[in-house]
């Protein structure tokens, strides 16, 4: 998902002098040069290297200057909000901009496996089946490696895991990725980081017809909300920056989502072998992904509703996925 900007970095905010700051611009357009004449980008690129990424890459540099260890940013956005994009922004940024070393994972590679999550659905609720809400992430594995991170040595191998979003299901260990060493910036990215639970008496009246219809009792809800007031919270208190893309509706999410389950299954059907099967292939239609965006959508809103007043740095969204509005809180 690919984003503009309307929107220019407060000038309040800005950590770099003219001369650094083209110095950096020119260091992360020439690391893309390559990228940018394959897929021939805008010539807007420049400006929103100079704008927003290249301030925000100064800003959380200098945060991590004063720890004077790895820092941990969280990125948080509802599906579809382009929070890899902005990852992968952001880290040539700092790389290349700032000289950091930056390693980073999403939360939905903490997805517990297909099993794992039948096996909730015996035992708790059957909704806990569908990957997405708290409770359904290894949150120990999530934790075990932002220690290992944390506290790493120069020859530290830190092993990070890669879920399968078309087959549903986490890959063998001997595909994960491998980060070798200390880290300046570790970046922590996902739907729900930095969610905070609900008070009780909010889950007690359905939202949609998913809760309505699936949930009638608030078991699944509830139970969701519990592993918030847990240990995703001592998750999410790992965190020293909290970045939120702030989207504009649930209709926004719902059509973003909805263009990135075709992105994936252009993806699949490029590389899959026509004379091979493709039914384990979980590829959802419109009717599908209405009811799985509902699986999100009570905390979505109620980050929506809370997040932006929280989280040290709000980008907001317009309904074109233009970043409208730059607010740092910290």
């Amino acid at each position: 998902m690919s984003m503009s900007i309307l929107a220019s970095w407060p000038e309040s905010h800005l950590c770099l002098t003219r001369q650094e700051r083209q110095a950096a611009v020119s260091a992360v357009e020439a690391a893309f040069a390559s990228a940018l004449e394959n897929l021939r980008v805008d010539i807007g690129f420049r400006e929103m290297v100079e704008q927003l990424y290249v301030p925000m890459g100064a800003w959380i540099a200098q945060q991590q200057s004063l720890k004077q260890q790895p820092l941990v940013l969280g990125i948080n956005g509802a599906q579809g909000a382009g929070k890899s994009t902005l990852f992968n922004l952001l880290e040539v940024t700092l790389s290349e901009g700032f000289g950091l070393r930056v390693v980073g994972f999403s939360i939905d590679d903490l997805y517990k496996t297909r099993a794992k999550r039948a096996e909730l659905a015996r035992e708790v609720h059957p909704l806990l089946l569908t990957r997405g809400v708290p409770g359904t992430h290894d949150v120990e594995l999530g934790i075990d490696i932002l220690e290992s991170l944390l506290n790493a040595q120069d020859d530290t191998v830190t092993c990070i895991p890669v879920f399968d979003k078309s087959i549903d299901d986490r890959c063998p260990d001997h595909v994960w990725q491998e980060w070798t060493g200390r880290a300046d910036v570790i970046v922590l990215e996902g739907w729900c980081v930095g969610a905070s639970p609900q008070p009780d008496v909010a889950l007690q009246e359905p939202i949609n017809t998913l809760e309505r219809d699936e949930d009638e009792e608030g078991i699944w809800r509830r139970y969701a909300n519990e592993q918030l007031k847990g240990r995703y919270a001592d998750l999410f208190a790992r965190l020293d920056l909290l970045l939120m893309l702030q989207v504009p509706s649930m209709q926004a999410v719902f059509e973003w989502r909805s263009l990135q389950e075709k992105k994936l299954a252009e993806r699949v059907q490029y590389i899959q072998d026509p004379k091979q099967p493709n039914d384990h292939l979980r590829i959802m239609n419109e009717q599908q992904i209405v009811r799985f965006i509902q699986h999100y959508e009570r905390l979505t809103r109620a980050m929506l509703e809370q997040m932006p007043q929280t989280a040290d740095l709000v980008l907001r969204l317009d309904q074109n996925h233009k970043i409208a509005e730059i607010r740092i809180n910290s």
